[in-house]
């Protein structure tokens, strides 16, 4: 070939690209430095790709579209466990004991759309904004404690193949295990989301975790790893695939009933809220990487530290303006709380906030829900539904923009020591180097009961005995390296399940005798007469 026909990467008609064209040949991880992070800013690739995700669903939410909402308030302790919780952050609404913060919280499943029943196998959000006296902060989390996938480059990809096929609309067991069974750090997740804890009795009885790991920051400026954990004092219960498909055939919104009955009958649902904290580096003791968020901190090594419970009491007056406008992002949080190099986080941060511009609109937050209880003083004009102006009592209405000696808005000073954490690496894009897909997800599994161990598997054989071959046989094998009688009971179920490989695309998750519904349906329907 000449030098004008010289490949700089080899490309076939499969080839990826970007949308400008351009051969991917890594879409597994985004450009940190060094394999732990922190991502950089000219991830070009992975923003073009969540951006444009974020932009997929016209106005429902891509994902978490089915949700109920209600406010109350977190009251503080004073302390992480039995030490004062100012030796960790300076974060103002967790310093005195007593001191009450008003919350907004979103509850919601992840992957099904705004009127899906409630009752579906799939993560639920857990999402709390506190309105303090700092500003917002959002607690964006799950049910769940573990996540999926461990780097944002993958979450298009993740939530594609378990929403409905492109072409059939329809969910697809398949095409769910298809990337779980090509993305091994998913199987601790798998494990969790087809035991019970895959469908929650109620939004009242459920737990709730930030799932990727934050830092907190003291007024030394001295921060440390931190993971939160909601426990509702409601006890935790969950529900078996039967019992699911049973209670959807008679109610599919019984969590959102559950809730706001609760509350107006002055039953306040409650959770405790505890955080793990760990020093700020990589711990080469671990067998994990604590930025992963695949992995769950060992309780006996990282103790949960009590800091404060929640209370919600107070419905939403109204659905829409409230539970559906509400717009979380990792990315709002107050002084004394911090962004950890999780890469997963710092993907996230970009792509909440990023949707809900696109979702809600340019103003999202001068909206009541999400507004700060205390005055936003900014800047920024304009926009869609501009109906108001972020300015401080006096400005000068000419001045918009800073520095200025004309009456414009001045930078606060900073009494807090700036937490100012070493970073030094190449530029990379890997993966990080303790993946250790599988241990955890052993461990889970040893720790269930056997009535837990024994709905595992019924689920996943019911769902995996749709699936191609090559897809059975690598979850087969990580289920085996996790822990050797769970590989064995998969490996057997699915020995003697009947193979409906083929004939049920389109199935959706948990869904054992759908393919007879059509039939069904017309062989029950009753004739009528034209009108």
């Amino acid at each position: 070939m000449n030098n004008n026909e010289k490949e700089t990467n080899h490309e076939t008609d499969e080839t990826l690209t970007t949308r400008q064209g351009h051969p991917i040949t890594n879409n597994q991880n985004i450009r940190t430095v060094s394999n732990r992070g922190p991502a950089t800013l000219e991830n070009y690739d992975f923003i073009e790709k969540i951006s444009h995700f974020d932009r997929e669903r016209i106005p429902e939410r891509v994902v978490h579209a089915r949700g109920a909402g209600a406010h109350g308030y977190f009251e503080a302790t004073g302390m992480a466990g039995d030490e004062p919780v100012s030796q960790y952050t300076r974060a103002k609404l967790f310093q005195e004991k007593g001191k009450k913060t008003p919350v907004f919280v979103r509850f919601s499943s992840v992957i099904h759309g705004g009127h899906s029943p409630e009752t579906l196998r799939d993560p639920r959000g857990f999402a709390t904004k506190f309105y303090t006296e700092d500003g917002n902060w959002d607690l964006v989390g799950n049910n769940l404690k573990v996540f999926f996938i461990r780097d944002a480059m993958k979450f298009p990809d993740m939530v594609h193949a378990f929403k409905p096929d492109p072409l059939t609309n329809i969910q697809d067991a398949e095409r769910f295990f298809d990337f779980c069974a090509n993305s091994p750090e998913s199987f601790h997740m798998v494990t969790f989301l087809y035991s019970p804890y895959g469908i929650p009795a109620n939004y009242r009885q459920m737990q709730g975790s930030g799932v990727n790991t934050y830092k907190w920051v003291n007024e030394n400026g001295e921060g440390v790893l931190v993971k939160y954990h909601w426990e509702p004092k409601q006890g935790i219960k969950n529900l078996t695939q039967k019992e699911a498909e049973e209670i959807q055939a008679k109610n599919f919104n019984h969590a959102t009933q559950d809730l706001y009955d609760a509350i107006e009958e002055g039953n306040y649902p409650e959770w405790d809220f505890y955080v793990q904290i760990m020093s700020d580096d990589d711990h080469p003791e671990l067998d994990f990487d604590p930025l992963d968020d695949t992995k769950l901190w060992p309780e006996d090594q990282f103790p949960w530290k009590h800091v404060g419970k929640m209370v919600l009491n107070k419905n939403p007056e109204d659905y829409f303006n409230e539970v559906e406008q509400a717009a979380f992002g990792t990315g709002v949080l107050v002084d004394g709380l911090d962004f950890s190099d999780d890469k997963m986080l710092q993907g996230r941060t970009f792509s909440y906030s990023d949707t809900q511009r696109y979702r809600v609109g340019a103003n999202y937050l001068q909206l009541p829900i999400n507004a700060p209880k205390k005055q936003a003083q900014t800047n920024q004009r304009g926009g869609a539904m501009s109906y108001y102006v972020d300015k401080a009592p006096g400005q000068n209405p000419h001045i918009n923009y800073e520095p200025s000696d004309l009456g414009g808005l001045k930078e606060a000073k900073q009494t807090g020591k700036e937490h100012t954490p070493m970073v030094q690496g190449h530029l990379v894009r890997e993966s990080i180097e303790r993946t250790n897909n599988t241990k955890q997800a052993g461990n889970t599994y040893r720790e269930f009961e056997k009535w837990e161990q024994d709905e595992l598997i019924f689920n996943l054989v019911g769902d995996l005995s749709t699936c191609a071959k090559v897809i059975q046989d690598k979850m087969i094998a990580l289920a085996e390296e996790a822990d050797e009688e769970y590989g064995r009971r998969l490996r057997e179920g699915l020995a003697n399940a009947k193979q409906e490989t083929g004939k049920h695309k389109g199935r959706p998750l948990g869904d054992k005798d759908g393919d007879d519904a059509p039939k069904n349906a017309e062989n029950m329907g009753h004739d009528a007469d034209r009108y």
